[in-house]
């Protein structure tokens, strides 16, 4: 019941509402009883109140009709007696009168409505001309130049001939003109402000490509481009925040409107040729400044990185305009002004990183390149060239890295002492064998404190070798190179390392004057397990590399063959040494080479070999520490060499006469010599092969001694002869000094019988001799 008399009273509101709104304003009421559910209802009660105002209407009616038709007679009684009025005199003097004012009014009201129609035509002139004035004045000069055609080509032939509509048309080439010459000073603008900020341009699309590919950061520093009205650089909050978070792609930062509209507004003057050949000239300009180095690019990182940025900056632009306009640049200008690029800058690079002989900056320069390569191959320009050159610097890097680890290996042999390295703990040999894979169990076992065979130098010039490898591993980065190309790379440079390198600095060790016998034998030690070290460093390449070292082709390491080539050149250092300390010995002989055969008694050895002896024993005592094959030859050498000095004694032309008391001197150190070698001062010797180094001496000795001419010419040539090593040039060559020491002393004899016999038996000798040679020569 309630809700019955809440919609009786609704529709009551609706009616009221109805009765006293305007119709124009009922829908909104009317939508709302569609809208509702009772419009049946509403429908009745509507008829309802039509039926009330009807009954209204029709008792007001009733009401008034009398009065009505009273009216109605009163006027038909008026009408009859306004025909009685005399009007028509009134209306010809009226006429008369009104006539010549009439035909002015009408005049003036021709003219205003032709002055209408004309200010009407004029009036779209004005207002054109009005926006163009406004459009210029907001400099707004490309609108402004299609207002002004409009103006020119379809306003101003409608407005007839008018005066100002003739000073209009005159002012539009000026208009042309003044827009064309603004336009090109604002292109001018954008060119100048885009050749002083290029290098801020390319340091952003470096940024952006090294953000985008490695995920970091660059480097460098760099400031946002500089704002300049309508100069083409947008300006850029140098929020270190907003960069970490994202880095703006390069030509969010270039306003390229100035070209856009010089471009529109030559083209709609009819001057796009004019503009794209000004365009290209300038930026071939700029091309050719932006690739000049400075003369000190080379001395700094930072003066290659402003010379990369330069470049990238200018070809950023470029590609942009090329594909952003339609023909003002084209794919084939953009590849000609490339391949200017490419070759300077490639001759660039060339001359400049020949002067650098760092080999970080060499890194750097070349991580630096990488960078320039691959933002440039972002933007779809051709970069292998680049890719080779780096290819080239390689080698130049590895000549480098050979100069520094020249001096590294020279401070490190200078350095060294020499000495076995004495170990007192466990962590100081856990520390000496990380650093270099020592191989002997023995050792290991062995009770601290200890001592490693090798000196500092082992393990020093290993780490310098793998620092090396680890340094030609970097040059390798990002050259897009294959495996397999990167281990022959550090293969082949580690190979100049040790080859020219390092044999140069342990060759020159060997040979300086102040190196010992002692240091040589070190040298020996530590060359023998260098060698040895040279598997790992195989293995240690192979792991970086990932390329196993037995694969075909690979390169294979020369340390084994440089280091036996050292250790080689050590051993022939020491057989000189000890050479030169003999000669130096020999050069104290003072054989008495006159002297008299002693008639009884045992001589005794001359004094120099009897200290010479004494310092050859002490000697092999220090080269027990060698290689057996090393003091066995070194022990040989020596013989061989004491027993051919002292035969160039016995020959030295200086020595003219010789006695046979002077060789019995001779045979007397000969046989200390002999008793030295027979003693055994090396192991390895079997009975007395080290005898046989005195062999030629000694035959020779005992063929004068023992005076047995006969033996030695009966067996002369056989096998079995016991002179079979007796030259007979050597034996004529000495007999002659024995013949000029006989007649000296038979001149001071008197002429004695038994030193004439001698004398002619020598003689007789000598005649054998010379004829048996000459049977030897025929």
């Amino acid at each position: 019941m309630p809700l019955c008399e809440k919609t009786a009273a609704e529709h009551e509101r609706i009616l009221r509402e109805i009765e006293s709104t305007d119709t124009n304003c009922i829908g909104p009421t009317l939508r709302s009883v569609y809208d509702g559910e009772e419009h049946g209802v509403f429908m009745g009660k509507l008829d309802g109140r039509i039926r009330s105002h009807d009954r209204d209407i029709e008792r007001m009616c009733n009401h008034h009709f009398q009065g009505f038709v009273d009216s109605i007679t009163e006027l038909l009684k008026v009408r009859g007696e306004a025909h009685k009025l005399k009007v028509t005199e009134t209306d010809r003097r009226l006429q008369q009168d009104g006539k010549g004012e009439l035909r002015q009014c009408r005049i003036q009201q021709k003219n205003i409505a032709s002055t209408i129609d004309k200010l009407q035509m004029c009036l779209p002139v004005l207002e054109m001309y009005s926006k163009l004035q406004e459009q210029m004045e907001a400099k707004r000069y490309y609108p402004a130049l299609r207002t002004l055609g409009q103006l020119e080509q379809t306003c101003l032939p409608r407005a007839g001939q008018y005066r100002f509509c003739g000073l209009m048309a005159d002012s539009t080439p000026l208009l042309r003109s003044q827009i064309r010459d603004t336009a090109m000073t604002h292109l001018r603008d954008f060119l100048e402000s885009i050749r002083k900020h290029s290098d801020r341009l390319g340091e952003t699309a470096i940024k952006q490509e090294l953000s985008l590919g490695a995920g970091t950061e660059s480097n460098g520093q760099g400031g946002s481009p500089l704002s300049e009205q309508d100069s083409g650089i947008l300006d850029v909050e140098d929020d270190e925040e907003e960069e970490e978070e994202e880095i703006p792609g390069a030509q969010d930062l270039v306003d390229f409107s100035p070209v856009y509209r010089c471009l529109h507004i030559y083209t709609v003057l009819g001057l796009r040729d004019v503009f794209e050949n000004y365009y290209r000239k300038q930026r071939r300009k700029q091309a050719r400044l932006a690739l000049q180095p400075q003369s000190n690019m080379h001395e700094t990182l930072e003066g290659y990185r402003c010379y990369f940025n330069q470049i990238v900056g200018f070809f950023v632009v470029e590609d942009h305009i090329l594909h952003t306009t339609q023909g003002l640049v084209n794919t084939a200008y953009v590849d000609e002004l490339w391949e200017l690029a490419l070759s300077k800058t490639i001759a660039a690079l060339r001359t400049h990183s020949s002067y650098c002989d760092d080999p970080d900056l060499v890194l750097d320069l070349k991580n630096l390149i990488v960078l320039f390569a691959d933002t440039l191959q972002g933007y779809g320009f051709p970069v292998s060239q680049l890719f080779e050159l780096m290819l080239e610097m390689r080698d130049q890097y590895g000549e480098i890295l050979l100069k520094k680890w020249t001096q590294t290996f020279r401070q490190i042999l200078d350095q060294d002492n020499y000495s076995p390295i004495p170990v007192a703990t466990e962590q100081e040999y856990k520390n000496y064998t990380s650093q270099f894979p020592l191989q002997d169990p023995e050792l290991d076992k062995a009770a601290f404190p200890k001592k490693l065979p090798f000196s500092e130098l082992v393990p020093r010039v290993y780490c310098q070798i793998k620092e090396f490898i680890y340094a030609c591993l970097k040059y390798s980065e990002d050259l897009h190179l294959s495996s397999t190309e990167v281990d022959d790379m550090i293969r082949k440079s580690t190979n100049l390392l040790l080859t020219r390198t390092l044999s140069h600095c342990l060759q020159n060790a060997i040979k300086k004057r102040n190196v010992g016998l002692p240091e040589l034998v070190q040298v020996i030690i530590n060359s023998s397990h260098l060698e040895q070290a040279c598997t790992f460093l195989e293995e240690f390449i192979s792991n970086l590399t990932n390329v196993p070292p037995d694969t075909a082709n690979s390169t294979q390491l020369y340390g084994t063959s440089t280091f036996k080539d050292t250790r080689h050149a050590a051993e022939a250092e020491i057989y000189t040494n000890l050479n030169a300390k003999i000669d130096q010995f020999l050069q104290l002989a003072d054989y008495d080479w006159t002297t008299a055969a002693q008639g009884g008694g045992a001589m005794t050895p001359s004094d120099y070999l009897t200290d010479l002896i004494t310092f050859l024993q002490s000697t092999f005592t220090v080269l027990t520490n060698l290689p057996g094959k090393v003091a066995q030859t070194a022990c040989m050498s020596v013989c061989k060499h004491i027993s051919n000095s002292l035969l160039q004694l016995l020959l030295d032309p200086d020595v003219r006469s010789i006695s046979i008391g002077a060789l019995h001197q001779v045979n007397t150190d000969l046989l200390q010599c002999e008793s030295f070698a027979r003693a055994g001062p090396v192991t390895g010797y079997q009975g007395d092969t080290l005898i046989l180094a005195f062999s030629d001496l000694r035959q020779l000795l005992d063929l004068f001694t023992q005076w047995d001419w006969s033996s030695y010419l009966a067996d002369y040539g056989r096998t079995t002869s016991r002179y079979v090593r007796v030259n007979p040039h050597t034996a004529l060559l000495l007999l002659d000094k024995m013949r000029e020491s006989g007649k000296r002393s038979t001149m001071f004899a008197q002429f004695r019988k038994t030193d004439r016999d001698r004398q002619k038996l020598i003689d007789a000798v000598i005649r054998q001799l010379r004829t048996l040679i000459a049977q030897q020569q025929a």
